[in-house]
């Protein structure tokens, strides 16, 4: 008994065969529908998707900017302060006299 012999295998493949070729014409039959369709429907998605980075973009950038500001605010109040530490005399040290130090 070879493999083609048995029922089983023999009208299987020759379904798998029938079921591919229907598959494969159904899919040339309609494609020029179905293509044009589906291309309908991803294109707005897909639309959306970019303005959805673009907003983060921005917004990200916005979040950055905002954070330097905080950044640069407490520097300038650290500096501000650390020129206004007194030193073991009593007197506030000045920017010339820390820089000549």
């Amino acid at each position: 008994m070879g493999l083609l012999d048995n029922g089983l295998l023999g009208n299987g493949l020759k379904g798998n065969i029938v079921t591919g070729l229907a598959i494969g014409i159904g899919a040339a039959i309609l494609a020029p529908v179905v293509v044009p369709l589906a291309a309908a429907l991803v294109k707005p998605l897909l639309k959306s998707t970019i303005k959805g980075g673009f907003i983060l973009y921005e917004k990200g950038q916005e979040m950055v900017a905002e954070a330097g500001e905080v950044v640069e605010d407490l520097v300038a109040e650290a500096k501000a302060e650390l020129a206004e530490v007194p030193t073991d005399t009593g007197s506030v040290v000045s920017d010339t006299a820390r820089s000549e130090a």
